[in-house]
């Protein structure tokens, strides 16, 4: 079984959460999983001790991971990446820890997709999926990884759960602006004829930048990045809808590590003065996490759930922002089925709930709190944050 903030003892969690986060496991509803994948961790193929790494990764709160055999492998290791995944795969099948977290693998083409699949044989088992990139619906590009999909689960051993997709936007006809209302309308038709085989929907901000040779520094958030902002906005606008949309991921998080800073950190003190945690919010500066934390509430705040993150460090920060709030909680729960219309000032007395358009936001919320459980009325994002890096 898998649970966020399961590496809490009882007492901790009963001081933080109104109500704990969900048990889960790899067959439960292929909804809740989407959401609840959080910070997906992506860890390059070639590294040699790629089991270890997702039971430690696990033990320490991520619930989603990604062994990479594309960008983040240098085109002449592929094989040996090949050859290390497959033995990860073999690794945790054989030791029983497959259903540590979600784990999916990101491969190159179609014809890589069916390599890892034969060659893993019954330890496929452990797999949740692949994520596939530069996802684009050109030339029956986009159906060759669902046919390659579909015979990988055909093989897969009996009773296991069932094999999805992750897409990921990134390709050069998502940024420019004369193709890329044409290239999502391929894409969405294509997700909803298979919209089975498809967990969430990823963003690839690096290879989006690149189209036009940017990088974000610490400073700036994606969303400071007009030209990547604008095409995120269109990605929600068409797979991210009320009826029938998708759980859409933030995009990566690239820093880690202190550098020079030009502008001020992004990261009030007084929430840590009244948490007593002054050091925490030091550990954050220096680590770079508050851009982080500026860019997951955009993130948020533009109807994307989770993120993909390359670094252990940034996995609790996305956790501890996804918990749902107390307020946002009796706010949810004041709107949820009343669909016959009207408005009231919402529990906590501070804001108006109208019943109608708050609706599909309050059935999310909802499966976020179900996933991620949601905070005890005292409880603060510090105090969340700081059980978590402890």
């Amino acid at each position: 079984m898998m649970r966020h903030f399961g590496f809490l003892d009882d007492e901790h969690r009963a001081r933080l959460f109104h109500v704990p986060p969900t048990d889960l496991s790899l067959a439960s509803d292929p909804a809740l999983l989407a959401v609840a994948l959080g910070a997906t961790l992506y860890s390059p193929g070639i590294r040699s001790s790629l089991a270890d790494d997702v039971r430690k990764q696990a033990a320490r709160g991520a619930l989603s991971m990604v062994l990479c055999l594309e960008d983040s492998v240098p085109d002449d290791r592929v094989p040996e990446a090949e050859r290390n995944v497959v033995q990860a795969l073999a690794d945790l099948q054989e030791s029983g820890d497959g259903a540590l977290l979600q784990l999916f693998v990101r491969v190159r083409t179609p014809e890589q997709l069916r390599f890892v699949a034969d060659a893993a044989g019954d330890s496929l088992g452990v797999l949740s999926g692949f994520v596939v990139p530069k996802f684009e619906n050109e030339d029956g590009y986009a159906l060759r990884f669902l046919d390659a999909l579909h015979d990988a689960q055909a093989s897969r051993p009996s009773g296991a759960p069932r094999l999805r997709i992750m897409p990921i936007l990134e390709s050069p006809s998502m940024v420019h602006s004369e193709t890329r209302t044409d290239a999502l309308s391929r894409i969405g038709d294509v997700l909803r004829d298979h919209r089975d085989d498809v967990l969430a929907v990823r963003i690839g901000a690096t290879d989006l930048s690149s189209a036009y040779g940017l990088r974000r520094s610490r400073d700036l958030t994606i969303y400071d990045v007009k030209v990547v902002s604008a095409v995120i906005g269109d990605i929600v606008n068409v797979l991210g809808r009320r009826d029938g949309g998708y759980v859409i991921s933030g995009p990566v998080w690239e820093h880690f590590a202190d550098t020079e800073r030009i502008l001020r950190p992004q990261l009030r003190l007084t929430p840590f003065v009244e948490a007593s945690d002054e050091e925490l919010r030091r550990r954050i500066l220096l680590a770079n996490v508050d851009g982080l934390i500026r860019e997951i509430t955009l993130d948020q705040a533009n109807g994307l759930v989770g993120k993909t993150v390359i670094h252990p460090s940034h996995v609790p920060v996305v956790h501890a922002l996804s918990v749902v709030s107390h307020e946002e909680y009796l706010d949810a729960q004041a709107i949820v089925g009343r669909t016959g219309g009207g408005a009231a000032a919402s529990p906590y007395g501070n804001k108006m709930n109208e019943m109608k358009p708050h609706q599909a936001w309050a059935t999310k919320t909802l499966l976020r709190a179900e996933a991620f459980g949601v905070a005890a009325s005292t409880a603060t994002f510090v105090d969340l944050l700081e059980a978590s890096m402890r």
